[in-house]
């Protein structure tokens, strides 16, 4: 017969080379991810602003993270896109919540072998994979699974010992929370909900009225700050719930779709969304049986467990509480319910909270008593098969995801484009685009996606950048989709130059073009051979722009709105110009220009 201590010395040892062994499993995952989307539009906004209250206190579209943008910030000034760096810290915060959640379930439940099987599910649940591969999502998720068991750890030993250090740092815990995810202050309702249930509740009127005013002074902060916070649209936040349909969809989405297929192992096959990450795409069959599998859980844990209805319950109140609500609140409406329904990250944090949850609704807590409604029948053991196969499916599913190619491309495009920008002349000029939507989507970061924000800090004052070619512009460069640096190149119309140049003067000369241009933003190159420094007068349609042309044999360009089949030139000032050929339409990187580099520096 193994001894008490002995036994908990074994559970202890076994619990913590799981959490090992996760960090190895999970490793292969986190070393090939590389920053995207939002990650740098944080950093640029780091870079451009001091550590301030206003930097700070931001509400970017619902999330009030002073944590991240404190990170962020730094993250900038330490090494400009280090990968490395972030996925130190990744690993580092994996491992801290494993650990979190191990002590917490030897807190509640005592270091009895069945607390293996939670610590089991959070670290293979393939709930946590997608945020996992998405750094800004790390910086808010990760810090709330460290916190969230601590915070619950020192409560529980507070109902114990009325200590009052313990309530203390279950609220230092869940300011830290607060500090990096909106959804931090549920952690104190967590902790109302165990001590209402399980846990001794007599003398806690003192720490109710701490917990509460903690709660109330975060509620201030939160919504003067939402309201106020100026979003990159340039306006406020004004929530609003969308059409109940809508909800209804999504919330269903959310639940079937994602919440109860990655509880069992799923969801098994992925749908891409661009190269670097994917959103949750169970089949169909499997959501049912899933469905079916996790009301056959509940419904044996409710018929023999005291209180495992109030564990069930409690996960489904933070299901629809911290993870919908906010969802229908802000996102569903621009996303639509399958784009929301699946999308992983927005769950990440029932992992911890589900793992809770299947421990109280399963084994009794320390100093329980009654914890048994029944006796349990002889076949208990029946869960080991069930919990194999989600174990393998799990496994599955993260290998899946594993599979893309994550932050591969996006990282050979900032790679090649450092290398381009440090080999390119001094003070070359390189017209300022949006980056490829697989980096920053402009449709969402607008300003935030453009070459200059993401790439000018890579290379600062090497080149210079311009939003619109104007004037004689000597050999502009563009980045193409790769990251290399090419020659820039005007995609349209051409009007060929004769046998010699056309002479301009002050009476408007008309050129013919080849085609129509229809109404929108052209840009304008004329080539020329003057004699002296002319000022051109370019005319498409109504739309016109003055710009200079200068001395000897070179080239001009003129941005305009504009439309028609035809081009008007003139001069003004007395000035007189010659002009060959002239190309009229959009700027693109030259098919036959030379890159710089060569060659995409990853491949």
């Amino acid at each position: 017969m193994v001894a008490r201590g002995e036994r908990g010395d074994w559970v202890l040892a076994a619990g913590l080379l799981m959490v090992a062994a996760q960090l190895v499993w999970k490793y292969e995952l986190v070393r090939r991810t590389f920053f995207r989307q939002d990650d740098f539009m944080f950093m640029a906004r780091g870079l451009e602003q001091q550590l301030t209250w206003e930097y700070l206190m931001r509400v970017d579209y619902g999330h009030l993270a002073p944590g991240p943008f404190a990170v962020q910030w730094s993250m900038a000034r330490l090494g400009e896109y280090d990968d490395a760096l972030a996925h130190l810290v990744t690993m580092c915060l994996l491992a801290a919540a494993g650990l979190a959640l191990l002590r917490l379930l030897r807190v509640l439940f005592g270091s009895r072998p069945a607390i293996l099987v939670p610590l089991g599910f959070f670290l293979l649940t393939p709930m946590t994979i997608p945020s996992l591969s998405w750094w800004s999502v790390v910086l808010g998720a990760m810090p709330f699974q460290v916190a969230l068991p601590m915070a619950l750890a020192s409560h529980v030993h507070y109902t114990r010992t009325r200590r009052w250090r313990h309530a203390m740092a279950a609220v230092g815990w869940t300011v830290f929370a607060m500090a990096f995810y909106v959804k931090s202050p549920f952690i104190l309702v967590l902790a109302f909900v165990l001590t209402l249930g399980w846990l001794a509740r007599d003398r806690m009127a003192r720490v109710w009225l701490l917990y509460g005013g903690v709660l109330a002074a975060y509620s201030v902060v939160f919504f003067h700050q939402l309201f106020t916070s100026v979003q990159l649209t340039n306006d406020t936040v004004r929530p609003a719930l969308p059409d109940a349909g809508l909800a209804a969809a999504a919330t269903w989405r959310m639940f079937s779709g994602s919440l109860v297929p990655t509880s069992l192992g799923g969801p098994w096959r992925w749908q891409p969304i661009g190269e670097d990450y994917a959103l949750a795409a169970t089949p169909e069959p499997l959501i049912w049986a899933s469905l079916a599998a996790g009301a056959a859980v509940v419904g044996f844990s409710v018929r023999y467990r005291r209180r495992a209805w109030l564990a069930w319950l409690t996960l489904l109140g933070y299901f629809l509480l911290a993870d919908v609500v906010p969802v229908l609140l802000g996102r569903v409406e621009a996303l639509g319910p399958d784009l929301s329904g699946f999308e992983l990250r927005y769950i990440a944090s029932t992992s911890v909270v589900a793992a809770i949850v299947l421990g109280l609704a399963f084994i009794p807590v320390l100093g329980e008593e009654r914890p048994w409604l029944r006796p349990p029948p002889r076949w208990r053991l029946a869960w080991v098969p069930l919990a194999a196969v989600c174990a393998a499916g799990a496994v599955w599913s993260v290998t899946a995801f594993t599979a893309l190619p994550l932050g591969r491309n996006v990282k050979s495009y900032v790679v090649t484009a450092t290398t381009a920008l440090t080999r390119v002349p001094q003070g070359s000029v390189v017209l300022d685009t949006p980056v490829p939507d697989k980096v920053a989507n402009p449709g969402f970061f607008f300003q935030y996606a453009r070459t200059s924000r993401i790439l000018g800090p890579l290379a600062p004052g090497r080149v210079s950048w311009t939003e619109k070619l104007s004037g004689p512009v000597v050999a502009p460069l563009v980045f193409d989709d790769l990251g290399r640096l090419v020659p820039v190149e005007i995609e349209g119309v051409i009007v060929p130059g004769g046998e010699s140049c056309t002479p301009v003067g002050a009476e408007e000369v008309v050129f013919p073009l080849p085609g129509a241009l229809p109404g929108g933003e052209w840009t304008v190159q004329v080539s020329y051979l003057n004699a002296a420094e002319a000022a051109l007068v370019v005319r498409l349609g109504v739309g016109t722009a003055e710009i200079r042309a200068g001395r000897d044999l070179g080239a001009t360009y003129a941005t305009l709105h504009g439309e028609g089949a035809e081009l008007g030139l003139r001069t003004t000032g007395g000035t007189t110009a010659c002009v060959g050929e002239i190309r009229a339409g959009k700027p693109a990187p030259a098919e036959d220009g030379t890159p710089v580099p060569a060659r995409p520096v990853l491949p």
